[in-house]
């Protein structure tokens, strides 16, 4: 019997995260988008030999179930799911073999291209990713937005994780993405980009890695009780967000490149507005640097507070950027847009 292999694209969110999380997004939706890029999670499971020989007589076997994230280099083993125990140690696979309810006896391993902590929504690929893989070994038919609400469902309601849908939505739809939430539904549809402005994204964009992983759970708490409290700059930048997203759509469908470079920016100081953990001094010096060597707007990835963080260059000064941002100690990261969300095949 063979292997079942999936991967899933991480994304970097342009404009209006945060605003998919359903606490924000409600009585106004929340508005996001994103774009899926050629960095991927990925998860492989493979019936042990005992199960394919038991599977063959009929048997379902009672095998030994085996889980290895490369990423941590952590090794879990059980003798069946539901002797799986939460203890943080990849807890999220544990939480994926549990609701998708299937055999005992197999072997998954799991890895990501993407850094730590990389604000990226590596988390939430790895979550579309297994379950991707776990559905295709169970010959379950699911669509790409049942994977994403189930790897979410996961995360809130087995796992406790804060956050919003946005990260396991792009994972398993791929490419550029507009997305509206109003509390837990989602609405999205693919962001029609001219040829030309994409390629021109495609090259001005600059991602880099700070080095420092950034805790967005601690952030999330944060922004959540000063929303919660009213706080007049939580609940003005949280709003302004949403209206940054609309505008960048119509900026982005228009090929106005000058003007989502703007937009990425203002999206930057509103995010800042929401907690004064999304930034630090490191990130303030990139931004610094990046600026001076010909970025025209740039913002944090994901929560923020470390992480990824993405700049939009000036015509054929992507180079400079690069080599500044090098200059200064953080990691460039080549990548290439993914226009494909969740793939599996066997091997």
């Amino acid at each position: 019997m063979a292997s079942v292999r999936a991967r899933a694209p991480v994304r970097i969110d342009l404009a209006g995260g945060w605003t998919d999380v359903a606490q924000f997004a409600q009585p106004k939706p929340g508005v996001v988008i994103n774009t899926t890029i050629s960095i991927y999670s990925y998860a492989t499971v493979s019936p042990q030999q005992e199960a394919v020989a038991g599977a063959r007589r009929g048997i379902r076997s009672a095998g030994n179930l085996t889980i290895y994230s490369a990423d941590f280099d952590v090794f879990v083993q059980a003798q069946s799911i539901q002797k799986l125990e939460y203890d943080g140690q990849i807890d999220l696979v544990k939480a994926a073999l549990r609701r998708m309810n299937v055999p005992n006896g197999f072997d998954i391993i799991t890895r990501s291209n993407a850094p730590a902590g990389s604000g990226l929504g590596t988390s939430a690929t790895m979550g579309v990713a297994l379950l991707g893989a776990l559905a295709e070994m169970s010959r379950r038919k699911l669509l790409s937005y049942e994977v994403a609400e189930l790897a979410s469902d996961i995360e809130k309601v087995e796992l406790n994780i804060r956050g919003g849908k946005q990260d396991h939505y792009a994972s398993a739809l791929g490419g550029f993405n507009y997305m509206e939430f109003l509390g837990e539904e989602v609405r999205f549809a693919k962001l029609p980009i001219p040829p030309d402005a994409q390629l021109e994204l495609q090259k001005h964009l600059v991602l880099c890695y700070t080095g420092k992983s950034r805790l967005s759970g601690d952030i999330h708490a944060h922004v959540s009780k000063a929303y919660e409290d009213g706080d007049p700059a939580t609940c003005g930048a949280i709003d302004r967000l949403k209206d940054i997203a609309v505008e960048m759509k119509e900026a982005l469908m228009s090929g106005d490149l000058e003007s989502f470079a703007r937009l990425l920016s203002e999206n930057w100081e509103n995010q800042k507005r929401l907690h004064p953990s999304v930034t630090n001094e490191q990130i303030e010096k990139l931004f610094e640097t990046a600026t001076a060597a010909g970025a025209l707007g740039g913002k944090a990835c994901g929560a923020g507070g470390g992480g990824c963080v993405v700049f939009y260059s000036a015509t054929d000064r992507e180079h400079v950027v690069r080599k500044a941002l090098e200059g200064a100690g953080v990691h460039v990261i080549d990548f290439e847009f993914a226009p494909n969300g969740l793939e599996t095949w066997w091997a």
